[in-house]
């Protein structure tokens, strides 16, 4: 329950800003500097990103799996590029842990120009022409979801502090902290053996 609590707070795809007090910001990078306190990102492009850690921070792990491996049930999350026709082609798929449902919805995301997130459980899952084919519900509806082949597949895992490192690729949601004055964050990801988590 703790490690449900803690994906739902800080690293799993947030929620539509609608329904939240403020809309975190995605900072994807590597790890410039870092300490108890804080740790400063320098994304591909822009400034540095300094945000500030919760006392309990936790590091999650994308660890890379098969696309057989989503199974009927699975609770994901991918972003993808809706198509002409109605349905979305996958840039990334990550799996939760079992009993992790957050996010849950269909909305703007920032992994490419035009890209949306989706977060739900699979239903139907097919074998098609383009990939792997995924009906994917959340509570406002549902989305048919092409994995083509080779878009990483990632499973997400509890991790150890010392792997948020300095060179280290990073990803995670910075949150605006109550009040102003700077971003703040209770979970990193990292990708196993150092790869960039893909989301």
């Amino acid at each position: 329950m703790r490690l449900a609590l803690l994906f739902a707070a800080a690293l799993a795809v947030a929620a539509p800003a609608a329904a939240q007090p403020a809309a975190p910001l995605p900072v994807r990078g590597v790890v410039t500097q870092i300490d108890a306190a804080r740790l400063t990102v320098k994304p591909k492009s822009g400034k540095p990103v300094t945000v500030d850690l919760t006392p309990d921070w936790t590091v999650q792990v994308t660890k890379p799996i098969a696309v057989t491996e989503i199974k009927e049930g699975s609770f994901i999350g991918t972003a993808e590029l809706p198509q002409a026709d109605g349905t979305g082609r996958s840039l990334e798929v990550h799996v939760f842990p079992p009993g992790v449902k957050v996010g849950e919805g269909h909305y703007a995301w920032n992994l490419r120009k035009g890209s949306m997130m989706t977060n739900g459980t699979v239903g139907k899952v097919t074998v098609g022409a383009k990939g792997r084919e995924l009906q994917v519900s959340y509570p406002t509806g549902q989305r048919k979801i092409v994995v083509p082949p080779k878009v990483p597949v990632v499973q997400i895992m509890p991790g150890a502090r010392p792997m948020v490192k300095k060179g280290a690729p990073v990803f995670l949601l910075a949150f605006p902290k109550p009040g102003g004055g700077g971003l703040i964050t209770g979970a990193v990801a990292v990708g196993e053996k150092g790869s960039p988590p893909p989301m």
